[in-house]
């Protein structure tokens, strides 16, 4: 294909991608260098019998005006993502000349909103992905080996937690985790512990979440496998019969090695959806335990007059590199593989 035929093949594409997702970047990261103005305040005093008293009131016209002239915000420049909301380099640099060992300094570092959430985030992306693959293959491998008259609806069924809104789904395992629940009144009952809760722990919390991210991310996984697996070549298959290889055989060498495009995709697509995990931690109360970098982008846009558009865009800013950096050493690999010279 010449180049000139080639570019025009793919200009909507390519404009449809500069249009919908570069250019909002940049205005997210215009918009990270601005905060909001400082209200204009104005101190009367007023003089009585009884002396005299001062009041502060807030001068709504010049504040207006104010934000009339620069719309962005004050100029803040980087100081945004070095404050003790995001990146907070001044403590985590105290931190480091005061603690008295690694583990007194990563608990110190804990203790600031942005690492707690970064911690959060990184320990859900990290558990539920491998569960989420592993669990869609082996559900894969064992509907596609039923009966055919059973197939659609067990295909049917394994889809059911695809299909419920997350934010539903995560309120109903809440419900259901209640103590007055299914499951929180049977584990009562199991431990014998009236006062059993699995929302009074922050380890049960976590587990809960990854529990639920597992449950409502591996249909994805399964039917991308299952369709998957229907293109495996039935030829290689029945030599490998042939000469003896064993069904754990046949899996390893012959399914899993044709399945691993198809394992590349997966975890790039749970990379990038675990690492913007919100819906769970709304859903299940769970801020007190765990928070995650889309929740503070949340929990800055959900004030009304104070809300934090700079703070928002600059932890969003952030989002993005750290999903970025999770996803190139899967790119790296992948570009290596499509590059790699046939023997």
């Amino acid at each position: 294909m010449k180049h000139r035929t080639f570019l025009w093949f793919i200009l909507p594409s390519l404009s449809a991608m500069v249009l919908f997702i570069a250019l909002p970047i940049v205005s997210v990261f215009v918009q990270s260098l601005f905060v909001a103005h400082d209200q204009v305040l104005v101190v009367t005093e007023n003089c009585g019998p009884f002396g005299c008293k001062q009041t502060t009131t807030v001068d709504q016209e010049a504040t207006r005006a104010l934000k009339e002239a620069a719309p962005l915000g004050k100029f803040n420049g980087f100081e945004t993502y070095t404050n003790r909301g995001h990146l907070a380099l001044a403590e985590v640099s105290q931190a480091w000349r005061s603690a008295t060992g690694i583990g007194d300094f990563v608990s110190q570092v804990l203790n600031l909103p942005f690492y707690r959430a970064v911690a959060f985030t990184l320990s859900y992306t990290f558990v539920v992905t491998p569960f989420v693959i592993l669990l869609g293959l082996a559900v894969a491998l064992g509907v596609n080996s039923l009966p055919r008259a059973i197939k659609g609806p067990t295909i049917f069924v394994s889809l059911l937690p695809m299909i419920v809104t997350p934010l539903i789904g995560s309120l109903i395992l809440f419900w259901m985790i209640d103590s007055r629940g299914l499951i929180g009144a049977t584990l009562q009952i199991v431990f014998d512990d009236p006062d059993l809760s699995l929302k009074a722990s922050p380890t049960l919390t976590w587990i809960t979440l990854f529990v639920y991210g597992v449950w409502h991310s591996a249909p994805f996984s399964f039917i991308v496998f299952y369709a998957g697996l229907q293109t495996v070549p039935q030829d290689t298959l029945e030599a490998a019969m042939i000469d003896g290889a064993t069904r754990w055989q046949r899996l390893r060498y012959v399914v899993v090695p044709y399945m691993t495009p198809l394992v590349t995709f997966i975890t790039l697509m749970q990379l990038m959806d675990n690492f913007r995990v919100f819906e769970p931690i709304v859903g299940f109360s769970a801020q007190a335990s765990a928070t995650s970098l889309s929740y503070i982008i949340y929990n800055d846009l959900r004030g009304g007059d104070s809300q934090l558009f700079g703070s928002a865009a600059a932890t969003s800013m952030l989002t993005i590199l750290g999903v970025a950096v999770l996803l190139l050493p899967v790119l790296i690999r992948t570009w290596r593989e499509f590059n790699r010279k046939p023997v």
